[in-house]
């Protein structure tokens, strides 16, 4: 089978439309319904395996062009994810170009989409990085109706659907027959008006609380950074370093945080987040600065969320990342380390991923820190407001905060991310935007929020991820089929 000209000009268009649907700051929603379309009408016009060859390469440029646009580092351990990750995205297009020729059209129709909703599942399950890359959900995150399938299915569900669109335009291209096009538009419609109606007719009410979200003034966070980087051997070095070197900065940052919260404690504020290692501090002072926090919490009677950064002499880590939650009497609930480090610059050894929860006049309280929000298993918590604080960097920090949307959706509670570096957003149980602000427009990032303290319980927090399961079921149910079903001359 020789590839006819014609055929070529698809892989570059759909390879161009695939780089603006990769979870960056330069995606663009509707091309993450263009490029599977082209893309899957390449492979089924081409050899299967040289198809693949080439939809491989094509999805390794998109990893490493969303490594580059998101200033995330280029290493052997990101080069070697791309490589995998590339190959595990390539499966939904081989698959589908293997078993459909041999199956029935209604079936063959589901390969695509069923093999998508699994390749994603897995890459989620692999990846360091969650669903930060790989998932074609976080494209959408601006699609309210759309995004509320995710309280059904998780991620996998919008994936699914994208799949499943892509599969029945290229019959159409194929047959001309719109009879697959007319369930396929039903589903969609269905999906997007059961969203619709999700949205109109049970729209969080009730109870709010004022919630803050503050991170240290610019001046005093660029002071700190240079103090820090005047140690070339790193964390290692920060930690032996003499406290008279680096406390005076650590200091400044501190009293600044705590006057930030004294004011938004004054303004009505009942609870108070800090971003990701919003304190920095050497281990033999971690104690110090938690009990001025714990002092403030008491003071001003708020529940106060703090991201604690510790440098530490002992290798590897050099030190923990640390969330501590202090109640109205100063009293820490919990202290929680940063279970998913980013692979490649977090050298710390990661917590043990169990999520604490406490009950207060306010709802149950969550905490998860930053990139551990990219993983549903982890979000998956009765909570009825998740506390997320981040940090992030100007290329990354609004495309990551835009991504966490989803966990709030997907378990059915409120949201609040405080990003240093990056774009804050605090999100409701169904995804509306509460409040927002920018660290890089703003000379002093604060966020304000009337949060709802109620959340709602999900058929996702309940069967957790059963759809992505079913479609991984049907996939092998479909290959079964198709190896044992004698060909047609018409498949042939």
């Amino acid at each position: 089978m020789r590839t006819p000209r014609h055929v070529w000009p698809l892989l570059p268009l759909g390879t161009g439309a695939m780089l603006l649907a990769v979870g960056g700051r330069w995606d663009i929603a509707v091309a993450a319904w263009i490029f599977p379309v082209l893309l899957l009408r390449f492979t089924r016009l081409t050899r299967a395996w040289s198809g693949a060859l080439w939809i491989w390469l094509a999805h390794l440029a998109a990893a490493v062009f969303w490594v580059q646009e998101s200033a995330i580092g280029f290493n052997a351990v990101v080069f070697t994810g791309a490589l995998a990750l590339a190959a595990l995205q390539t499966l939904p297009f081989l698959a589908d170009r293997l078993l459909t020729p041999r199956l029935r059209p209604a079936p063959a129709a589901l390969v695509f989409p069923a093999g998508v909703a699994a390749a994603e599942f897995l890459i989620n399950l692999l990846s360091p990085f969650g669903t930060a890359f790989g998932s074609l959900a976080v494209t959408q995150h601006a699609n309210l109706p759309l995004l509320q399938v995710v309280s059904v299915t998780g991620p996998w569900g919008i994936g699914f659907l994208i799949g499943y669109v892509a599969s029945t335009a290229n019959r159409i291209w194929d047959s001309s027959s719109w009879r697959g096009g007319v369930v396929c538009t039903a589903v969609l419609l269905s999906v997007l008006l059961a969203g619709g109606a999700r949205l109109t007719l049970s729209p969080p009410q009730g109870t709010t609380v004022r919630i803050a979200g503050v991170s240290p003034a610019r001046t005093v966070t660029e002071r700190l950074q240079t103090t820090l980087a005047r140690f070339a051997d790193g964390p290692g070095g920060v930690a032996a370093a003499p406290a008279t070197a680096v406390r005076p900065a650590m200091t400044a940052v501190e009293d600044d945080l705590l006057a930030a919260t004294r004011r938004e404690a004054a303004a009505g504020a009942k609870i108070v987040i800090w971003p990701e290692e919003a304190v920095r501090t050497q281990e033999s002072q971690e104690s110090a600065a938690v009990a001025a926090a714990r002092a403030q919490a008491r003071r001003s009677g708020i529940y106060l969320e703090i991201g604690v950064r510790v440098y530490s002499t002992t290798a590897p880590a050099y030190g923990r990342n640390e969330a501590f939650l202090i109640d109205p009497r100063g009293t820490v609930l919990w202290t929680y380390q940063k279970a998913h480090p980013i692979a490649g610059s977090e050298r710390y050894t990661p917590g043990d991923g169990h999520v604490p929860i406490v009950r207060t006049p306010y709802g149950r309280l969550a905490n998860v820190i930053c990139q551990d929000a990219d993983f549903p298993a982890l979000m998956r918590t009765r909570a009825d407001i998740m506390l997320v604080p981040a940090h992030d960097w100007k290329e990354y920090g609004a495309a990551h905060t835009d991504k966490a949307v989803l966990a709030a959706v997907e378990g059915g509670y409120a949201l609040i991310r405080q990003d240093a570096g990056g774009v804050s957003a605090a999100y409701d149980a169904e995804g509306h935007v509460l409040a927002t602000s920018d660290y890089f427009t703003t000379g002093r990032q604060t966020m304000v929020a009337y949060v709802p303290v109620h959340g709602v319980t999900t058929v996702y927090d309940r069967t957790g991820d059963t759809f992505a399961w079913l479609c991984l079921a049907a996939l092998a149910a479909l290959t079964v089929t198709a190896v044992v079903r004698p060909r047609r001359p018409e498949d042939r």
